[in-house]
């Protein structure tokens, strides 16, 4: 029998490994060629999608490219790192943890020549620009048989315990930062080209049986196809996806496949004469030993490799269902095309025939396709025989080769590929937005990206000029930022601005702004840092895909009224919402100073976003007193009285007063270049000697941290 043969032959050219395959590539052709099984159609897609790390795993040879996962061989403990953040005066500090992991994956058990995108637990995690969307380092090694030990495997394990993996193609993570994944090592799969174009069936069972097969017949073009598990569920894998099957030659087999025939016999079986008296047999099965329906599970390059399922289905009786599981990537057409084949052929193969020869016959092989005077079709020979100088050979139908099908992939959900960009970050001292009173200074950092995929950036400040840098932990949510165009105009605070219309410019086109009516104004909604002063907008107008136009203003919100009109084109814009800021307590002695800022994300190879601001005390001190008037008492004597305000109440809500917020309730008069005075009144009384020529007079509420901004009145000199 043909499993003794090629089980010698195997011994004869390669030794005990040899002859283990030509054993199983006997056995197939056993029962490909002779006693064609049913049921076992190779490996389960499953077995490609879930990435594993067990001891003994196979490795799936990828040819064309196909999405798999990969076995993890190697990795490290999880890497904590922490930081601490706030912890300024009668604050508490706060300590972030993360967490990082680097590992090693294997892909392939023969070289490839690229990785594309990545996906983590179902999401990208890199893109097709092959652009990151999490921090991590990335190496491939492609496995080619001269390719040395990763450098951080060797540094780990030592450089006499690391190995190289020749001829494995994997990839080395080194510090993935795993908050997004549940504080774990995600489930990868991966995009692997391993040839830059299909790869003809053939070439793949000639591949993977080290030669032994030859498959220059099967040209069936393959985009991707994973040869995972046994040789020989492989081989019949590839039978099934060609309509093939295989034939002896020389020390192996051939491969294959459907066409003409190679030579026309007459059945001489039914002429006088023949010796031995052999006849023609001819037989046709059931019509139920076919499958009722045929159903090809697949990958689906157009659903982002995920798994489809076409069905091929046959009229009359019958219930036998017959699945096949193909690790190859197809679209919808050609795995319905296949699935319509693989019925038909079914088919096809219930009418049999054996037909009697002379011996002069004898060299038509099992394998041989032929064509049989008298009868239709092409015949396949799947067996002979040789007594008494007749030669029998046992005959199956081949299929007409099968039309191409329409089908449908269904609807396509692509994973995001968004690109992060690089980091921009603003760094700003505003007053608390929960109307709280605080002892030591507080700054807000927003950060976002010049694109839509940016998601977050990890934090430095540094509070004596860059000497030292301290861990602020990561950003939050991306906020929505750009940059002043044109400039509002210099109205007072004190009056709803309709005659402002500025212009602002988005980082990136997926930023949007929109108008907000008067309740939701009076709620907080739509206040935007422009430069330092702080203002709402009713409208915003979209002009271009990143430039809007703000109008209807609500000015110097929240004690900024000193910053109205200061502003200059390219000065920042930043959409205040609590879910986008992060904030950083400084202790009391950084007011006055300046405090710096890097935020590092995964699209900043060039550098990180950078920022400053000087921490002036906005968010501690009290807000400057308005309201300031003067009245005349005579003599040249003047009343000056004034409205004190509170860090505590900006909305004012009881209309009668504002809490106090601070120690004490003290104000700091200074009269033109005198002296300055303190009272606990929000009065004064100025001299006819002091106004004996027109004079500036200053006022500052001293609060708990420090004085305010100086709110001036300017009185006329006295005329006796």
């Amino acid at each position: 029998m043909a499993t003794l043969v090629l089980t010698t032959i195997g011994s004869v050219i390669g030794g005990p490994i040899g002859g283990a395959i030509g054993a199983v590539l006997g056995q197939a052709v056993d029962r490909d060629v002779i006693f064609k099984p049913k049921g076992r159609e190779g490996p389960r897609l499953t077995e490609l999608a879930v990435q594993t790390s067990s001891y003994g795993t196979p490795i799936q040879q990828v040819f064309g490219t196909m999405r798999i996962a990969g076995c993890v061989i190697w990795s490290t403990d999880l890497i904590e790192s922490r930081s601490t953040a706030g912890g300024g005066k009668g604050q508490p500090s706060v300590t972030s943890y993360s967490y990082s992991a680097s590992f090693a994956v294997a892909l392939s058990g023969r070289p490839i020549q690229r990785v594309g995108r990545i996906w983590a637990d179902g999401n990208l995690l890199r893109g097709a620009a092959g652009d990151f969307k999490v921090s991590t380092g990335f190496r491939l090694h492609l496995g080619g048989e001269d390719q040395e030990a990763d450098p951080l495997i060797a540094s780990a394990e030592g450089v006499a315990l690391a190995p190289a993996h020749r001829g494995i193609a994997y990839a080395v993570f080194e510090g993935l930062q795993l908050a997004d994944y549940g504080n774990r090592i995600p489930s990868l799969t991966f995009e692997v080209i391993a040839d830059p174009a299909p790869v003809a069936a053939g070439a793949i069972a000639a591949a993977v049986s080290g030669g032994l097969i030859d498959g220059a017949a099967a040209t069936l073009p393959l985009p991707g196809f994973a040869a995972y598990g046994n040789l020989r569920g492989v081989i019949e894998t590839i039978g099934v996806a060609t309509g093939g099957w295989f034939a002896p030659r020389g020390a192996g087999l051939a491969m294959r496949a459907g066409g003409d025939p190679e030579r026309i016999i007459a059945d001489a079986g039914f002429a006088a004469g023949v010796r031995g008296g052999a006849r023609s047999v001819s037989a046709a099965a059931a019509i139920e030993s076919v499958p009722r329906m045929v159903t090809l599970r697949h990958y689906d390059p157009a659903r982002d490799y995920q798994a489809g399922v076409q069905r091929a289905r046959r009229p009359g009786a019958g219930q036998t269902e017959q699945q096949i599981d193909m690790p190859a990537a197809l679209d919808a057409d050609s795995a319905k095309t296949m699935a319509e084949a693989t019925l038909a052929r079914a088919e096809a193969a219930r009418v049999r025939r054996t037909v009697a020869l002379g011996w002069d016959a004898i060299g038509i092989a099992p394998g041989a396709r032929v064509a049989i005077e008298g009868q239709a079709g092409v015949w396949r020979v799947t067996g002979w025989s040789l007594e008494q100088m007749v030669l029998s050979l046992d005959c199956v139908r081949l299929a007409a080769a099968a039309l191409p099908a329409r089908a449908s992939g269904g609807r396509v959900l692509p994973s995001p590929d968004s690109v992060a960009g690089t980091t921009i970050v603003h760094v700003f001292e505003i007053p608390p937005l929960d109307d709280g009173v605080l002892s030591a200074p507080r700054v807000m950092i927003a950060a976002a990206g010049t694109a839509p995929g940016w998601r977050r950036a990890a934090l430095l400040h540094s509070l004596d000029g860059g000497a030292r840098w301290s861990s602020a932990g990561a950003t939050a949510a991306p906020a929505t930022l750009g940059m002043l165009v044109s400039v509002p105009l210099a109205v007072p605070a004190t009056l709803r601005d309709r005659r402002s219309r500025f212009e602002v410019e988005l980082a990136h086109a997926g930023m949007v702004l929109t108008g907000a009516n008067a309740g939701a104004i009076d709620a907080s909604a739509n206040l935007v840092l422009c430069g330092d002063e702080l203002l709402q907008f009713g409208t915003a107008e979209q002009i271009g895909a990143t430039r809007w136009r703000l109008s209807d203003l609500y000015r110097g919100r929240r004690g900024t009224e000193a910053a109205i009109g200061t502003q200059a084109v390219g000065d920042r814009v930043v959409l205040i919402e609590r879910d986008t800021l992060i904030t950083l307590d400084m202790p009391l002695a950084a007011l006055g100073g300046e405090i710096r800022v890097l935020a590092s994300g995964v699209g900043d190879v060039a550098g990180p976003g950078a920022a400053r601001t000087v921490i002036a005390g906005i968010s501690v001190l009290p807000p400057a007193p308005v309201g300031l008037r003067w009245r005349e008492l005579g003599g040249g004597d003047a009343a000056i009285a004034w409205t004190r305000r509170s860090r505590a109440g900006w909305r004012w809500l009881d209309g009668v007063d504002a809490p106090l917020a601070e120690e004490r309730e003290l104000y700091r008069v200074t009269i033109g270049t005198g002296p300055s005075i303190d009272t606990s009144e929000p009065a004064h009384t100025l001299t006819a000697a002091e106004r004996a020529t027109g004079v500036s007079v200053s006022i500052r509420q001293i609060g708990s941290a420090g004085a305010s901004a100086a709110a001036a009145l300017f009185i006329p000199a006295w005329e006796a």
